[in-house]
């Protein structure tokens, strides 16, 4: 597997007094997915256009294999905006062919892969329809194939399974697992947690502006608070209240979601189901990334205020979201 690296390194940004992004940092190995997950407004989106070059950083630097981004660099990367960036009124085919044409492919290479990927996307019976009478989940397809289609070394997607089926994730899925297995380095946003969670070797989790936690998702689930999961059908919904150092932080179905304080016994819980009646599940866990996510983001402080308004000053100067 190559050692290349994708490196965001102390990126900034700010719209006046507002800031984007404080000193953004992290990298994606070649051959890695790396799930970038954050609050509407958390400067996702103005990190992705900065490693683009759609935006200017105020400070810090975009390298991949060690050397500062240029516009050379950046037409080998396959690029998915969250607003789409397709023709509306141009036919898929024509345009798949003519933006992989602009990234440098030959009139028949670019035939070939058009060809190709809307055939492995399930839209190539739609090459002649313009794009706007497309579905959602077709319009989404194609503008995978469109950040596909010039074979790139890096893939950057901004929440590219938005408005998917569960079969055109899966699809997704297994192309983007393809594209890692190649070497190539994936970085996509998502607010699908459970999705991040299944494809991601790492992921990191951004508020106002700031990488606030990076790991696998064993090592971030593993920063959590272990969890007591009990199950007694029937029993009384308060079964656990008052129990010496634990408690509820949640009910799923018959389920009793449990926290348990440094020393607390276990077995006392159990015990104590056991009097409710038949025990059908006792077991810890680790928060699912989902909860620790919530956790990380729940804290408001001022930069999270600011941060939201410099979304919302770019939007209103592109057109998207941050």
């Amino acid at each position: 597997m190559s050692d290349r690296k994708l490196a965001v390194d102390g990126v900034s940004k700010r719209y006046g007094d507002m800031v984007a992004l404080s000193e953004m940092t992290f990298e994606v190995a070649a051959g890695e997915i790396f799930g970038f997950v954050g609050s509407n407004g958390a400067g996702k989106t103005t990190t992705m256009r900065i490693m683009l070059g759609v935006l200017a950083a105020d400070a810090g630097e975009v390298r991949w294999d060690g050397v500062p981004v240029t516009l050379e660099t950046r037409s080998r990367i396959g690029y998915m905006p969250e607003e789409r960036g397709l023709y509306p009124r141009m036919r898929v085919g024509e345009q798949l062919e003519y933006l992989a044409r602009l990234h440098g492919l030959g009139r028949a290479a670019a035939a070939r892969a058009t060809r190709e990927w809307t055939a492995r996307l399930g839209v190539d019976h739609r090459l002649g329809d313009e794009v706007q009478k497309l579905s959602l989940g077709n319009q989404q397809r194609v503008q995978l194939a469109a950040a596909l289609v010039h074979d790139p070394e890096i893939l950057v997607l901004d929440e590219p399974f938005s408005g998917l089926d569960p079969v055109a994730v899966d699809v997704m899925s297994a192309v983007l697992k393809e594209k890692c297995a190649q070497g190539v380095p994936v970085i996509f946003s998502s607010h699908q947690l459970e999705l991040v969670e299944r494809l991601c070797d790492r992921v990191g989790i951004v508020r106002a502006g700031r990488m606030v936690a990076c790991g696998t998702v064993p090592e971030l689930r593993g920063t959590g608070t272990e969890e007591l999961v009990v199950d007694v059908p029937g029993a009384a919904g308060d079964w656990a209240d008052g129990l010496p150092g634990v408690t509820v932080a949640g009910r799923e179905g018959s389920r009793t979601v449990l926290t348990l304080d440094a020393g607390a016994d276990d077995q006392a819980v159990l015990r104590a189901a056991l009097a409710q009646g038949p025990v059908r599940e006792f077991a810890r866990r680790l928060p699912a990334l989902t909860e620790l996510f919530r956790h990380v983001v729940s804290s408001e402080d001022e930069g999270g205020v600011g941060v939201a308004a410099a979304g919302d000053a770019e939007s209103k100067q592109t057109g998207e979201s941050a």
